[in-house]
């Protein structure tokens, strides 16, 4: 097991989800990331099991729509389908108004579909996920698009998760500074200062619009507690720290 991980396996819950809505997790290369995003994983294990997972990620190609969604079919990892929620997809399209049914933007997209082996390797093929990918993401729309969310999730048991990366390709030390600041107003759930820090600090942090979603989304299902659970960078996998690319994972709780 990696040094950096939880240093355990897990042994996943079969009851619903007791209080876990929201999670952060990285999405980098899993030699990079993957200890810290196993933090999330581990922990999501022992509080039982989703029937719908909601995965906000960002935009890096800048194909397709400013904010697109997939309804219908199946993802396929070497794990094996995991099948779209139709009806929770469909809620959340006329939910928000702003969110357009479009494959194209997730076609060569990795930031969502990398958090989808974890859920598998816990859940198989139990579960069933909506995937909205992040171009656009300013502050208004990335509450719509959370405010959505939550409609669409209040009676389900069902969580969203933000996939994002932090600070990206620079010294280990300003990471660190910079990361914290912003996972600090997360873990204070307050979207608008964490929205504000990544703006006026300069954090090149990817997925800041998805994260704004999943914590509007995460507040308005009843979080009222957030947990940092790992912060590393790619400086402490490899022990280059001239430039590095932070990892963070978090938990949204009732």
């Amino acid at each position: 097991m990696h040094k950096l991980g939880p240093k355990a396996l897990p042994e996943p819950a079969s009851d619903k989800l007791k209080s876990i809505v929201g999670a952060i997790s990285p999405h980098a290369g899993y030699m990079y990331s993957g200890p810290v995003a196993a933090h999330a994983y581990y922990h999501l294990a022992q509080d039982g099991k989703p029937d719908t997972v909601v995965i906000c990620g960002p935009n890096h190609t800048g194909v397709g729509s400013g904010l697109a969604i997939v309804r219908e079919g199946a993802w396929r990892t070497p794990l094996g389908d995991v099948e779209v929620d139709t009806a929770v997809a469909d809620t959340i399209v006329r939910g928000s108004g702003i969110v357009d049914v479009d494959e194209v933007a997730h076609m060569r997209e990795h930031s969502i579909e990398v958090q989808l082996p974890w859920l598998q390797y816990l859940y198989g093929s139990s579960f069933r996920f909506v995937p909205i990918c992040f171009l656009m993401q300013d502050f208004e729309s990335s509450c719509e698009v959370g405010t959505a969310i939550a409609e669409a999730l209040s009676s389900k048991n069902a969580l969203v998760i933000a996939s994002t990366d932090m600070t990206h390709y620079e010294p280990q030390k300003v990471a660190e500074r910079k990361d914290k600041i912003v996972l600090d107003s997360a873990l204070e759930l307050d979207e608008r200062k964490l929205y504000s820090s990544v703006e006026i600090n300069q954090v090149s942090m990817c997925g800041y619009g998805p994260t704004v979603a999943a914590m509007t989304a995460a507040k308005a299902l009843g979080a009222k507690n957030g947990k940092l659970l790992c912060y590393k960078t790619s400086g402490d996998v490899v022990g280059d720290y001239s430039t590095v690319v932070g990892y963070g994972s978090l938990i949204f709780t009732r």
